[in-house]
């Protein structure tokens, strides 16, 4: 199926309500460069978020903040297609066609559910949660990706797309792209302000060690004011030795596009406070306009319903024909309409 330009597909999350710093700087950020580039289709996962016991009136409500957010943060819905998954029926369908593709010892070595079932116990982990993976085989499949952004964390997933993508096509014939991961090694991993150790994130950051965007500005300004840094006071970057000040850095240097050596040389023979200073307001200019834009889509929300009605209608008419050709390659009966 051929596309102009290269097609890229991601998928976030729903179940934080407001999403966090290292979001946006690992994965978010990256969104809104790719849809200059390439054919870009961002869904809010919400089929991936039922995995687990989820409260239905908060789910709704924070995939209604979920797309607010990637809109406030710069997604423009005629430069990408921007949808909810559970409005794309496709996704379950060749998600199941998938799971009879799946080896069971194949879906078992995925490091993610070991993590997860570990933490909840066989009795409380659903087959959901052990399928996942293999349902986000079939959200990428579906549109034929060539590219697909995600996290170093990641990386075993899109190997799984591509392992079943070769098996399809050599057993039933071509119907899939095989697609390749987006790694972007730039920006790094953006670690806990307490525990400079871990990745800042929603199951393993203490409050004070993630910055929630949706926070009041002069909270997240605080967070980093008080972030853990280390005795030498030299501000250099070394994650190794420093990984505090180096995350600070991180920060600081995607936040505003400056290199980490021209902050090295502008931070030398400061101390760390003229550095987190600069960098809680450097936050605060930043985070301010994000909510303010994020609380105008959810005052309205017909026109988010409406963006969202038609970022559906656009990944259908892609989704449909995957789903079809799928269907048809395996021998399924085609419905007569």
């Amino acid at each position: 199926m051929a596309h102009d330009r290269p097609r890229a597909l991601s998928g976030i999350q729903p179940t934080a309500g407001s999403f966090h710093l290292g979001n946006y700087l690992g994965a978010i950020r990256q969104y809104v460069a790719l849809q200059e580039t390439h054919d870009a289709f961002y869904m809010v996962v919400d089929l991936h978020a039922i995995t687990v016991p989820q409260d239905p009136r908060e789910l709704r409500a924070n995939t209604r903040v979920a797309a607010a957010q990637l809109l406030a943060a710069g997604l423009d819905p005629d430069r990408c297609t921007l949808f909810v998954q559970s409005h794309v029926p496709e996704h379950a369908q060749l998600g199941w066609v998938m799971n009879c593709l799946t080896g069971f010892g194949e879906a078992s070595r995925m490091t993610q559910f070991k993590d997860k079932s570990a933490k909840q116990g066989a009795d409380r982990t659903t087959v959901g949660l052990f399928t996942y993976p293999v349902l986000q085989v079939a959200d990428i499949l579906l549109y034929q990706a060539d590219q697909v952004p995600v996290g170093e964390d990641q990386r075993q997933h899109i190997e799984l797309t591509r392992d079943l993508a070769e098996r399809f096509n050599s057993r039933y014939g071509h119907a899939f792209t095989v697609p390749s991961a987006h790694i972007v090694k730039e920006t790094g991993k953006i670690y806990d302000l307490q525990d400079p150790s871990i990745k800042m994130s929603k199951s393993a950051s203490t409050p004070k060690g993630i910055i929630s965007l949706l926070d009041e500005p002069k909270v997240s300004a605080k967070k980093i004011k008080s972030a853990v840094t280390d005795l030498d006071t030299v501000i250099r970057f070394d994650e190794e030795n420093k990984p505090g000040v180096s995350n600070l850095l991180t920060i600081y240097a995607t936040l505003t596009g400056t290199s980490i050596a021209d902050l090295e040389r502008k931070y030398e023979g400061k101390g760390y406070g003229a550095l987190k200073t600069d960098l809680a307001e450097v936050m605060v200019d930043w985070v301010t306009p994000f909510r303010s834009r994020t609380q105008e889509y959810l005052d309205d929300p017909e026109t988010l319903d409406n963006i969202l009605a038609k970022g559906a209608e656009k990944a259908r008419t892609v989704a449909a024909e995957t789903l079809a050709l799928a269907y048809d390659k395996v021998g399924l009966l085609p419905a007569k309409h």
